[in-house]
């Protein structure tokens, strides 16, 4: 069995991390770290976890009898702070989970944890930073454009993002709003990953966020431009993505489909050399924990989809 801990200060990448590892049948949950809520019952705070086994929040645990470590951090300074004041065991496998915009520069020796694009990196990897979930969502979107060397012209995306991904408490949904217009950070990330897979990538990419009036999930609209026609575009896209087991093509797309399962469904559209891309996913499963998990499969050579079969929960 993987001996796996939790430490950080993000309590809802904390929580998701706790429901899906509860359930994954090759790992169990040494401990987990809160300097905030130290020697309290997680159901103290989850209480959606009433009657599972007792575990309660520790401070301070010890790196030497766990294998794997998830690092959940709402901001940038805390985890340079964690890996500069931490001494990490050598054979411990350690996964980043960070907001959007603070996965670029982590720290030497880390893998970008987006399996679609680094899966075999992973795999022989010790150190992994899962994407931001924003950025998850427009990087899917573009990846095949990239990879056939067709992303060469301005990228425009809007997401609309549930309440989750700004981390409101449960229950406190806002009313849809804008909450920014140039997501200079977001785009950094998906510039980067983008030069990484087409080195000629110079154009710019303009993100605008808004608050959605629903708990989970983004729905990314994603505009460019490539003289391409749909059927051409669709085979590119489903060729890309034929081997990977949570990123599908599809001609109906919805959040209701995706909602609690670690896919990303991406529809595609395209007329008069403009292409639209549809992504529509989890933003806490593909976006956050199941991307981590999924990252954690691959570090230590198990079935990528172990633990996380979920289907959608019908809505």
């Amino acid at each position: 069995m993987i001996k796996a801990g939790i430490t950080g200060d993000d309590i809802y990448a904390i929580g998701e991390l706790l429901r899906l590892l509860y359930n994954h049948p090759d790992t169990v949950i040494a401990f987990v770290d809160s300097e905030e809520y130290c020697d309290h019952d997680i159901t103290d705070i989850f209480k959606g976890m009433t009657g599972l086994a007792g575990l309660n929040f520790t401070d301070g645990s010890s790196l030497d009898r766990i294998d794997v470590l998830f690092c959940c951090y709402s901001n940038h300074g805390s985890i340079h702070n964690f890996l500069r004041e931490t001494p990490i065991p050598d054979s411990l496998r350690l996964i980043i989970i960070a907001p959007d915009n603070q996965c670029c520069d982590a720290g030497d020796g880390f893998v970008y944890g987006l399996p679609e694009l680094n899966r075999r990196a992973t795999c022989s990897a010790t150190r992994v930073i899962v994407p931001g979930e924003m950025a998850t969502a427009i990087e899917l979107a573009l990846l095949p454009l990239a990879k056939t060397l067709m992303l060469n012209n301005d990228v425009t995306a809007t997401l609309l993002a549930g309440s989750s991904c700004f981390r409101h408490m449960p229950g406190k949904i806002p009313p849809m709003s804008p909450v920014s217009h140039f997501d200079t950070g977001t785009a950094l990330e998906v510039t980067r990953t983008m030069q990484a897979t087409q080195m000629s990538f110079d154009s710019g990419i303009y993100i605008t966020h808004v608050a959605a009036n629903f708990a989970r999930g983004i729905y990314a609209t994603v505009f460019t431009e490539a003289n391409i026609k749909i059927d051409e575009l669709k085979d590119i896209y489903r060729h890309y993505y034929k081997e990977d087991s949570f990123t599908f093509v599809v001609d109906d797309i919805s959040m209701n489909y995706v909602i609690g399962t670690n896919k990303c469904f991406l529809h595609l559209d395209a007329m008069d050399s403009k292409v639209v891309i549809t992504a529509c996913m989890d933003n806490m499963m593909k976006g956050c924990a199941g991307q981590a998990i999924h990252n954690m499969n691959l570090l230590f050579n198990l079935e990528e989809t172990t633990g996380l079969r979920q289907t959608a929960i019908l809505i």
